[in-house]
């Protein structure tokens, strides 16, 4: 079989590529190794995207500029970012959400409780799997050829260029091809190997949820590094949120998170804290709690909290443990009880009276308590008590294919002519480390996008060559 561009993917990042070539007067054939019930990788489990936006607009409040953007990034990657291609990323959101409409998206504005979002993102009508569906809907009524359970097993390469993938005994070539297969978080062998074993001899990735697709298993990733293709990022780097530890294994989405860590203290099973869980506002920490947790022993943590802060979030799908003291918490938490109340009455006394307000960056805090929580801090002293037990959950990983800004692969820093990346296969290009809420969604939007430009010129290029050689 032959086709014009080939995305290989079904998630947020392969359908803006497809669409985007298509537009162009591209052939395009699109392969989503999921079944249709499953399609859309991880992207149907998201919400929102951040956007830049200098104005008011129909579901953003006031502005968020784009260097103010590029400030919080900054600051959660700690530097470790590529500047042009986050600049990219940023623009490209301002611009971006009219095309999406076009394609049968729609927003709406934040609900409350929704980690302060409404002047930064665009929350989508009916979620990620609302967003999937509708663009699926367009790629069809455009005339793109979709897949389904057509995992690609290895691509050929010509050197730096694309020739073919193979999906089972099928060979499909075509001028030009996008890569938006995602990281390798549904790997679990993988994450073993990168995480390796920690010195209280755990094998720390084997206590690990997937938040998302079970089908990104970095096969082709692992594939494109072997045959030297450029790399990006840190394999043990991901966007990993603390969940509730009672999620499945795959799939979980963002029900299961646990959204209470800054209105309360995080204790590990040795009753100790270990982190600042006031140190920022909640969409800028998050996706770091995950890492936090799978540093502590088994790998699990408690996020402990008293009746004041009920209501104050987005509660989860499962129940917290609920007590009428702390040290019955402790016996039902299966905590060292010693251990637990000597941490739970220095912070206590720690606490410094302020005004608490949790959407701002309050004066609460701690003083001479190692870690300090530095805002929303208020003493756990209201009955009934609760405590939610969470696990890491990967959302994906950072490591990836390195790029510029045509999206193109790289090889020993030359750009192949026609094989280009996108989504979760060169985040890492963008966030080295750290997340900050709905930013993948604007890297997968964007390089989508771009990707699917670039793409559509490739085949065109090749398409004329093709006619220019017969001519002569």
């Amino acid at each position: 079989m032959d086709t014009d561009v080939l995305v290989i993917g079904g998630g947020n990042a392969a359908l803006c590529a497809a669409l985007m070539a298509r537009e162009r007067g591209a052939r395009v054939l699109l392969l989503e190794a999921a079944p249709p019930e499953w399609r859309g990788g991880n992207s149907m489990h998201t919400r929102n995207l951040r956007c830049m936006h200098d104005a008011p607009q129909d579901v953003l409040t006031e502005a968020y500029p784009e260097e103010e953007f590029w400030q919080d990034l900054l600051k959660v990657t700690g530097g470790q970012t590529n500047e042009k291609l986050a600049r990219l990323t940023i623009r490209e959101s301002s611009t971006c959400r009219d095309w999406m409409r076009r394609h049968g998206v729609r927003f709406q504005p934040s609900l409350a409780g929704t980690l302060h979002l409404s002047r930064t993102n665009a929350f989508f009508m009916g979620g990620g799997k609302a967003l999937v569906n509708a663009y699926y809907r367009s790629a069809q009524a455009l005339g793109v050829q979709v897949r389904y359970n057509a995992p690609v097993e290895r691509i050929e390469l010509d050197g730096n260029s694309f020739v073919a993938a193979h999906v089972g005994n099928e060979r499909i070539t075509a001028k030009s091809c996008v890569l938006a297969a995602g990281g390798f978080e549904s790997n679990r062998d993988w994450l073993r190997e990168a995480w390796g074993q920690n010195t209280r001899g755990e094998w720390p990735a084997d206590n690990f949820l997937i938040r998302g697709t079970r089908f990104n298993q970095g096969v082709l990733l692992k594939q494109l590094l072997a045959e030297g293709a450029d790399s990006i990022g840190d394999p043990t780097q991901a966007h990993m949120v603390a969940i509730d530890a009672r999620a499945p294994l795959y799939d979980g989405g963002i029900c299961t998170r646990i959204d209470c860590v800054s209105l309360g203290v995080v204790v590990n099973t040795l009753g100790e804290r270990f982190y600042d869980e006031g140190e920022d506002f909640w969409p800028k920490r998050y996706a770091i709690w995950g890492r936090l947790v799978a540093q502590q022993p088994g790998q699990l943590a408690y996020s402990v909290i008293d009746a004041k802060a009920v209501g104050r979030f987005m509660p989860p799908v499962f129940d917290g443990v609920k007590a009428d003291s702390l040290p019955e918490l402790a016996n039902k938490l299966g905590l060292p009880l010693d251990a637990f109340m000597q941490t739970l009455n220095a912070y206590n006394a720690a606490c410094v009276e302020g005004t608490f307000d949790h959407t701002v960056m309050d004066d609460c805090h701690t003083e001479n308590l190692a870690p300090p929580k530095t805002h929303w801090a208020r003493r756990i002293d209201t009955a009934p008590f609760y405590a939610y037990a969470v696990r890491p959950g990967v959302t994906f990983t950072y490591l990836g294919l390195k790029t510029d800004e045509t999206a193109a692969v790289h090889f020993g820093d030359e750009r192949s002519p026609n094989l280009f990346v996108a989504g979760e296969m060169m985040a890492g290009n963008v966030l080295g480390k750290g997340y900050t809420a709905g930013v993948g969604m604007s890297i997968g939007t964007a390089f989508g996008r771009i990707s699917g430009v670039s793409a559509a010129q490739a085949s065109l290029s090749a398409t004329n060559s093709g006619v220019n050689n017969a001519a002569a």
